[in-house]
């Protein structure tokens, strides 16, 4: 206005200084005590955050020796326990299998073997086997039971086999016998506070399956326990091969392929029967081709009729070699621990046992004796002369003890 320029003027540099005052700061730079602080506290957290040392690790545990002989003594005492519900098992199973055996035996094997058809077709096949044979003896005995129990085979124990398998049971009772003493070692070390890792330490020492060489055919009980699944241990393997060669050796296994003594009973009967009542050598003479020798419809009505008051007989006897055949079977099957349905777990058990139960007693820790005082001699008294007194004293009284005995006898 009027030409002045009234535009403000910003005031000198010194001014502006001196108005500022001690309470200002320069932008960009942080006070000396705020840095020391800022240092202390990233000290402090990191203190914080870093981890402190380690705890120090507890000393080992220390087993006694008799702690040890009372788990040893008890690992053993398992060892025999845990076959009671393995056999409770097959037990159950084969004593189904013997009462099917019996069925198929009375509903399918008998039946078949005494009809009067099958008789006749016995009679062709002794026939068959003595034709052209130049051997001494005679061979249809033994083929003709071959036969038979070939037959049996068939026409029972599979079927049976299909329901109740023996080595299904075997296998089935070594699995129980696995679980329930895992169990029970558990319980072991858990009562008698052993440290884990040293108790599979222990457990890895006791032989399960000694069957080496090769080394693989031997497992501890700790791999024993532990296997999953059981087939995957090579010993488990061995010592399933071991018992099939012992069922196979006792000759009365359920898949044994040797002729059975009852079969052969069998066979010898029936070919006698069949001499007997000339039915081999009508056969014969067919196969043989003799001219002229015709089965007419009435020669087949007569001997039915005379086969058919002959079949009681022939049944009676027939049971019996069966009865025998089923008896050999199951003492391979059931008796024999060396072929039996529980061969693996008494073997299991037996090694052991043995492995822990040696002649040995358990530890014992005696108190040193009290240690022997000597009293002192009384005054004036000398020790020699009172043994020497004692012993004169026993000299004079076998002295006068002879007199009297002379005396007497005087």
């Amino acid at each position: 206005m009027n030409g002045i320029d009234r535009t403000p003027r910003q005031p000198a540099a010194s001014s502006r200084r001196r108005n500022a005052g001690p309470a200002a700061v320069l932008p960009g730079r942080v006070p000396g005590w705020l840095a020391s602080l800022a240092l202390l506290l990233l000290l402090l957290l990191s203190a914080c955050a870093s981890p402190g040392p380690p705890p120090p690790s507890p000393p080992p545990v220390l087993v006694a020796d008799s702690t040890w002989w009372q788990v040893d003594r008890d690992i053993a005492a398992a060892a025999r326990a845990a076959t009671v519900p393995a056999g409770e098992h097959a037990g159950a199973a084969m004593a189904k299998w013997r009462q099917r055996v019996q069925h198929y035996c009375e509903t399918d094997f008998i039946p078949w073997f005494t009809s009067y058809g099958t008789q006749q077709w016995l009679a062709i096949k002794v026939a068959w086997y003595r034709l052209g044979s130049e051997a001494t003896t005679d061979p249809a005995a033994g083929r003709l039971a071959a036969y038979l129990q070939e037959q049996y085979q068939e026409r029972v124990l599979d079927p049976v086999v299909r329901e109740v398998d023996p080595a299904v049971v075997r296998e089935t009772a070594t699995r129980i016998y696995q679980r329930t003493l895992g169990a029970a070692l558990t319980g072991i070390r858990q009562r008698h506070a052993v440290p884990a890792d040293q108790f599979d330490r222990r457990l890895q020492r006791i032989p399960a399956i000694s069957l080496a060489p090769p080394p693989a055919h031997d497992a501890s009980l700790h791999q024993f326990i532990h296997a999953d699944p059981l087939a995957a241990l090579p010993a488990y393997g061995a010592l399933l091969g071991r018992i099939r060669a012992a069922a196979a050796g006792s000759g009365g296994g359920a898949d044994d392929s040797r002729l059975s003594p009852a079969a052969r009973r069998a066979s010898e009967q029936a070919l006698a029967r069949l001499t007997a009542s000339g039915a081999a050598s009508a056969a014969a003479a067919i196969i043989g081709g003799v001219p002229g020798a015709v089965i007419s419809l009435g020669a087949f009505g007569v001997g039915l009729a005379a086969h058919e008051k002959q079949r009681p007989e022939i049944e009676t006897q027939l049971r019996a070699n069966l009865d025998a055949a089923l008896a050999e079977t199951w003492h391979s099957l059931i008796e024999n621990r060396a072929s039996s349905v529980m061969a693996a777990v008494h073997y299991l058990a037996t090694r052991i046992d043995d492995a822990l139960t040696p002649a040995r007693s358990q530890p014992v820790e005696l108190a040193p004796g009290p240690q022997e005082i000597p009293l002192p001699a009384a005054p004036g008294l000398d020790v020699e002369n009172l043994h020497e007194d004692a012993s004169r004293d026993e000299d004079e009284d076998e002295d006068s003890d002879e007199e009297d005995e002379t005396e007497g006898e005087q």
